[in-house]
């Protein structure tokens, strides 16, 4: 039956900057929050602070009762979370929910998904749009149920990529879009407009996709890729966790740097083998790739800030054996 979408009692599960946007826009909206979850808090950084999660921030500072299950199984989680009375609960960069959580509800959990789903299910959809080269991406709001990203989907909208995009920029432009998408998605269910459709009835987006976690091992650059590929890589992967390469220094130590941005340079390679770099030493870095060269524009290395490569060879010397 139809509510007024205002008097509907919403239960919101987040935990990162994305969350906030989507929560920030149910709230000063007029929105009934009547609860949020996020992760327990814990130590960051080099001096180990606890620090409290970006939702965690945002509810404390509007009085929204808050929720830190250490476990989703827990009892008394679970007791507190059926006291709250929720008629629909919304997840946004949160974590797999058992059946005993997304089920509670009686108009059901929706997550806002940051791809066109069945696209890019998984942890990271926003990084593999981009390393994979896409050109459009976007957003999907879809009930829970068993299953990675599975669920019947509710709305979608549909988000061009840039060849200049990278992971961060696109990032900001589907957080802020995202909290519109999730109260166009409140407003269908509380008016009975709703009609999810199974992912496998969609259209146009062909088979699923995966988009798993990204660990430190997947950020290491092949060189041996053609250099489009390559440069997709780096900006998919840029500002966060940042793809990885390494110099040596004039001791002809290995040492990594973070990759935030580049240039694809096509052209002949000539006897270079992928992955050889060469360098001025003053003013640009580059390395062999399979159809010509890609050049590193902004790095960071250990223990120090993320500087343009100009700044970076004026303070640290290469391999003589590896320099032009």
């Amino acid at each position: 039956m139809d509510m007024d979408k205002k008097e509907l009692r919403i239960v919101y599960m987040g935990t990162p900057e994305f969350a906030v946007e989507s929560l920030r826009q149910l709230v000063e909206n007029g929105y009934n929050v009547v609860g949020v979850v996020t992760m327990p808090d814990k130590p960051a950084g080099r001096g180990q602070k606890v620090r409290y999660s970006p939702v965690k921030d945002y509810a404390l500072a509007h009085n929204l009762p808050l929720l830190q299950p250490a476990s989703l199984k827990d009892e008394t989680f679970l007791a507190e979370l059926k006291a709250l009375r929720a008629d629909l609960q919304i997840v946004v960069a949160f974590r797999m929910l058992p059946q005993c959580v997304w089920g509670m509800p009686p108009r059901g959990t929706f997550n806002l998904h940051a791809s066109l789903l069945p696209k890019y299910r998984g942890a990271a959809p926003i990084n593999w749009a981009i390393i994979n080269g896409e050109t459009e991406t976007g957003l999907t709001t879809f009930f829970l149920e068993q299953g990675m990203d599975t669920g019947k989907v509710i709305q979608q909208v549909r988000v061009p990529i840039s060849e200049t995009d990278d992971a961060g920029t696109l990032h900001d432009r589907l957080m802020t879009l995202g909290g519109q998408l999730v109260l166009d998605t409140v407003e269908a269910i509380a008016g009975g407009t709703a009609q999810p459709v199974s992912q496998a009835d969609l259209s146009g987006y062909g088979e699923p996709t995966p988009a798993p976690k990204i660990f430190k091992e997947t950020c290491v650059i092949n060189w041996a890729q053609p250099g489009k590929k390559v440069y997709d890589f780096i900006r998919g992967l840029a500002p966060y966790p940042a793809a990885r390469a390494t110099v040596e220094n004039q001791k002809g130590e290995a040492v990594e740097l973070k990759v935030y941005a580049s240039r694809f340079l096509p052209g002949a390679t000539g006897s270079k083998a992928p992955g050889a770099w060469h360098s001025d030493g003053k003013t640009f870095l580059r390395f062999a790739v399979a159809d010509g060269e890609v050049e590193l524009l902004s790095i960071q290395q250990p223990g120090k800030k993320r500087m343009d490569i100009g700044d970076f060879l004026r303070g640290f010397t290469l391999s003589p054996a590896k320099k032009d």
